[in-house]
């Protein structure tokens, strides 16, 4: 019970510094869109930003989440605290030397990177792309280590600093976008937005360090490969860098295939990607990165020990669906309000906004799907078995980047048909609208390819473990409840005054929002979900 309550606090750590990063992730696409909007420099930028993310993930989060973590859990509960300081400086010290190796390589040969990432741009936007990457790349280095700090807190249970560190690395972006705004033109703008991410990576990482040292202790630059424990992190290395590299790759294919759309739908697939990773960040990773330390420790060695586990999934699950589906109903139903009350300003005006909440409406597909995976595959890596995720991502991918092409392009029409013939619904007025419209395709057809590594996950994890599965009177209740959240919220939307409708974006989409989430969580608390009753209790106490 009290490991419990520690991972339910773990969690709460994780997603209050995840919500707090991400609100000023979207106060800085807000001010993004304000002076961008979807230009040709909006979309060299967001596309550019792509490249050093990959290696970020691929390098960072990716390979310390699920080999390095586990490892280093081990053996602080095994009191062994002398080896830990060991395999952390040594894994330290090879992503140091790895990362400058590759940023090296990523700056001289950044525009065939970008003829692979971004084939549709040509001329001054393939230029432009070309030159962000170019000063993007250093950062990369910076945010890898950050990613290093964050294992090295989270396996301390200091979860907090770690996951509210990014909010210095959006905090300099948008200083940059607010001082040279008005200065200089939106492609100038862009070469300013480059620089202030490079300048924000070194706050991400140097808010940290004194906390790590702090928590490991002395640290040193060592290159201990022969360690016994250094090596089984290694072991694990190599699946995680083919599995996140996978995943990564369809993040990549769909961003390549979007440039072919244009410029206008590869910066609103961003936008819209951006509101979508806001429930996956929040409540997929906060459970996830505040379960994976638990889950190390306990293990599956005895039935005792896989019943924990399952007890663990089930209700980390549940945590998941709680907060994931009423997401998933307001993106689908309201999410032209979500859209209009982050980004609708400046150059980003009602058919942009209307272009992103179609965009936004794909990516529902995918969404439990996407954070219950997470969830499962954190399972996998505590388990000691990085290979079987990496199996399942292989085939993520594939179906995602032949279900992508299928409905961006050939299978394109359907989803204009459904557009156009959907009652409330039609296609927004920017130029060019019929092609770009294939974007939508690719949100919609990687949500499908989520649910098929879900489910893959889910069932091998039963064959070792055992069934991990969640009431389903549970998912009854919730979806009933956000479904009438989103009824309450259109009715609310339709009987708001003339002068504050969708003409005037300053009130009306918080009213809308606002009442969704009342009647939602009215409405468990009516149906007795559990979580709710959780939530109303700590309010109640810290009263």
């Amino acid at each position: 019970m009290a490991t419990e309550k520690r991972a339910r606090g773990a969690s709460a750590f994780v997603a209050l510094g995840i919500l707090l990063s991400r609100l000023s992730g979207l106060v800085r696409d807000r001010v993004f869109a304000h002076y961008l909007g979807n230009s040709n420099a909006a979309g060299a930028f967001r596309t550019a930003l792509r490249i050093p993310n990959f290696l970020q993930n691929l390098f960072g989060e990716g390979v310390l989440s699920a080999s390095f973590i586990p490892v280093y859990s081990r053996l602080r509960s095994e009191m062994d605290h002398e080896t830990a300081r060991k395999v952390a400086s040594v894994i330290g010290s090879v992503l140091a030397v790895a990362m400058s190796v590759f940023v090296l390589i990523g700056v001289l040969f950044t525009p065939s990177f970008v003829d692979i990432v971004a084939g549709g741009f040509t001329g001054e936007t393939r230029d432009l792309t070309i030159q962000i990457v170019r000063i993007l790349f250093p950062g990369v280095g910076l945010l890898v280590l950050s990613a290093w700090c964050l294992g090295i807190l989270n396996s301390h249970r200091r979860f907090f600093l770690s996951y509210v560190a990014p909010v210095f690395w959006n905090v300099a972006m948008i200083g940059a976008l607010v001082i040279f705004g008005r200065k200089h033109t939106q492609n100038e703008l862009a070469i300013d937005l480059a620089w202030g991410s490079v300048v924000g990576s070194l706050f991400q990482m140097g808010i940290q360090l004194p906390f790590v040292f702090q928590s490991a202790g002395r640290l040193r630059p060592l290159l201990d490969l022969k360690l016994p424990p250094v090596r089984t992190v290694f072991r694990g290395v190599v699946p995680v860098l083919i599995s996140r590299g996978v995943v990564q790759l369809s993040a990549f294919i769909d961003a390549s295939i979007a440039t072919y759309l244009g410029p206008a739908a590869a910066s609103s697939l961003g936008y819209a990607q951006t509101l979508y990773l806001l429930p996956i960040s929040l409540f997929g990773m906060a459970v996830s990165a505040a379960e994976l330390p638990e889950m190390s420790v306990v293990g599956a060695s005895t039935e005792e020990a896989r019943e924990k586990l399952r007890s663990r999934l089930v209700g980390g699950r549940r945590s998941i669906a709680f907060f994931v589906i009423p997401s998933a109903v307001a993106f689908l139903f309201v999410g032209r309000a979500v859209v209009a009350a982050i980004y609708q300003t400046g150059k980003f005006g009602p058919e942009d906004t209307l272009y992103v909440w179609y965009i936004l409406m794909g990516s529902v597909v995918g969404l439990l799907a996407a954070t219950w995976g997470r969830l499962y595959s954190s399972a996998f890596y505590a388990l000691g078995d990085t290979r079987t995720p990496l199996n399942f991502a292989i085939v993520r991918v594939t179906l995602t980047v032949g279900l992508g092409l299928l409905f961006a392009f050939p299978l394109r029409p359907l989803i204009l048909w459904f557009f156009v013939n959907m009652p409330g619904l039609h296609l927004p007025a920017i130029e060019n609208i019929d092609l770009k419209m294939g974007a939508v395709g690719l949100t919609s057809s990687a949500g499908v390819a989520g649910w098929i590594e879900f489910l893959c996950l889910r069932g091998a994890l039963k064959k070792r473990i055992g069934s991990s599965e969640i009431p389903g009177s549970f998912l009854v209740r919730v979806w009933s409840s956000a479904l009438i959240a989103a009824a309450a919220a259109l009715v609310s939307e339709r009987q708001l005054p003339e002068s504050l409708r969708f003409a005037r974006y300053n009130f009306q989409p918080v009213f809308v929002l606002a009442i969704f989430g009342i009647v939602y969580l009215a409405m468990t608390t009516v149906l007795r979900v559990e979580e709710t009753k959780r939530i109303t209790g700590k309010l109640r106490l810290r009263r």
